[in-house]
């Protein structure tokens, strides 16, 4: 059963509006009742950045139905805020919430670029394409200062190893000078995730994201500069963006996007509890009409891990989302031609040298 908080203030700025329980910690602080110094704590809660030295970098995505073999994740946690982000979850492998947690205390690689060149060094690697933004965004906004995701771009330039990009951020236009090199080799994509074309709705459910404008204007930036570029008109989510589909399609088509794809929500593990919690604050009027058309897509749950189900729903609004997806994307051109990126350039560099031998 799904507990909502007990105070009805939305709070702007913020996905989240509290911080549940962390499965894994016995004993733990939370904000059960946003209450007196309670509300004087989520207000003035600054964004706190924790240094983790990795160990590791790229993992191996064995998801038959995510559209990605390996990804690299510079940052975990994300400050966008988006409330239904999938990665939630992950925060609490770290020891965190998957509330507030998430978008407020960001996990920082800073030894990333080190990691995924001695990957790329590793005599076992076979080339193959690595996704930047598996997990969460590679250009949220501490990016700007600590440029990691840059470095990452870099390397792989050296290495000639491909490299995929999903993004809600116009900071990538920063690096288009990587990018256009990439693009001269075939060693690179970029997909910009659009949900909408309404900037209420955005504040909302994507409140620290760039504008859809700043997007489209992503999109139509990147095919100018002859990047390969589509988008992601994901997740849908029944009752709330839904009918926008028709425009975010046409819009990304008329802006240059090659390719669209997306997915039905799926609100898995605390991701259920945030989004409720934050569906009857944000949208009282339509909140349990959005709910149940949610759990219709999942055969009456609103959380399915199944593969293949998990990403386009099932049942008959998960048909119709499907289909006019489908007749859109022929209306506009899109998806009509395959992307395979370059793998037969990459080179195996030892200490910034090519290796002869």
């Amino acid at each position: 059963m799904i507990n909502q908080v007990a105070n009805d203030r939305f709070e702007k700025g913020r996905g989240a509006q509290y911080n549940p329980k962390n499965k894994f910690l016995k004993g733990e602080y939370v904000q059960e009742h946003a209450e007196g110094i309670d509300d004087w704590e989520q207000e003035e809660r600054q964004t706190e950045y924790i240094v983790d030295n990795s160990k590791t970098l790229v993992n191996e995505v064995k998801s038959p139905d995510v559209g990605m073999m390996y990804s690299a994740n510079p940052y975990q946690g994300c400050e966008h805020g988006c409330i239904y982000c999938y990665a939630r979850n992950s925060h609490e492998y770290w020891g965190y919430s998957a509330g507030v947690d998430f978008e407020s205390r960001i996990v920082v690689k800073k030894n990333a670029p080190a990691l995924l060149r001695k990957f790329f060094e590793n005599k076992n690697w076979v080339p193959a394409p690595i996704s930047l933004s598996g997990n969460t965004d590679c250009y949220q906004p501490i990016e700007r200062k600590m440029k990691i995701t840059r470095h990452l771009l870099e390397i792989c330039l050296d290495f000639r190893n491909p490299v995929g990009i999903l993004t809600k951020n116009a900071l990538v236009l920063r690096d288009l000078d990587i990018l256009k090199e990439l693009a001269k080799r075939n060693l690179v994509r970029v997909f910009t995730s659009i949900t909408s074309l309404d900037e209420e709705l955005r504040r909302k459910m994507e409140p620290r994201t760039a504008s859809y404008k700043s997007r489209l204007n992503v999109v139509r930036t990147l095919t100018e500069n002859g990047i390969p570029t589509g988008i992601m008109n994901a997740p849908i989510i029944p009752g709330l963006n839904d009918n926008h589909m028709h425009d975010v399609l046409k819009a990304a088509s008329e802006a240059g996007a090659k390719w669209a794809g997306y997915t039905v929500v799926r609100l898995n593990g605390a991701i259920g509890g945030i989004f409720h919690d934050w569906l009857h604050k944000a949208f009282p009027d339509r909140a349990e009409k959005v709910w149940n058309l949610i759990s219709d897509c999942h055969e009456g749950h609103v959380n399915d891990s199944r593969f293949g189900n998990r990403i386009v729903g099932d049942g008959k609004f998960a048909e119709l989302i499907k289909t006019q997806f489908q007749l859109y994307c022929r209306k506009y051109g899109l998806n009509e031609t395959h992307h395979e990126m370059n793998t037969s350039d990459f080179r195996r560099l030892k200490n910034g040298q090519m290796q002869l031998f």
